[in-house]
């Protein structure tokens, strides 16, 4: 639980949620800082507070490279926190859950 509402504490803010989706969409291959601060419309010392706040809530991490810091998503974590929101869908009426449309589903729909 207390997992649960650090993850969603750090993605209910515009400016991190862009950034997420962003790091999200880069996969393993991640991406800089300075691109997501382009990406967000914000400055690099603004972005640093929201990079940090999302660092600590475990749903990505950052690496070294040279002088640049790329940041990925931890997968692991973010299916455990989507996991959590829905694991208890329709208190045992699975007939009910079945119109929640898959993730593979959505993402051919976007």
């Amino acid at each position: 639980m207390e997992q649960a509402a650090l993850g969603f504490g750090a993605l209910s803010h515009e400016t991190r949620l862009t950034v997420f989706r962003k790091i999200m969409r880069a996969g393993t291959e991640g991406v800089t800082a300075g691109e997501l601060a382009e990406h967000a419309g914000v400055t690099p010392s603004n972005l640093s507070a929201h990079l940090t706040v999302l660092t600590h809530s475990g749903l990505i991490k950052v690496r070294r490279d040279g002088r640049r810091r790329i940041y990925t998503p931890i997968v692991d974590a973010v299916a455990d926190l989507v996991t959590f929101l829905v694991e208890d869908c329709c208190n045992g009426h699975p007939d009910v859950c079945a119109q929640l449309p898959s993730f593979q589903q959505r993402r051919q729909a976007s």
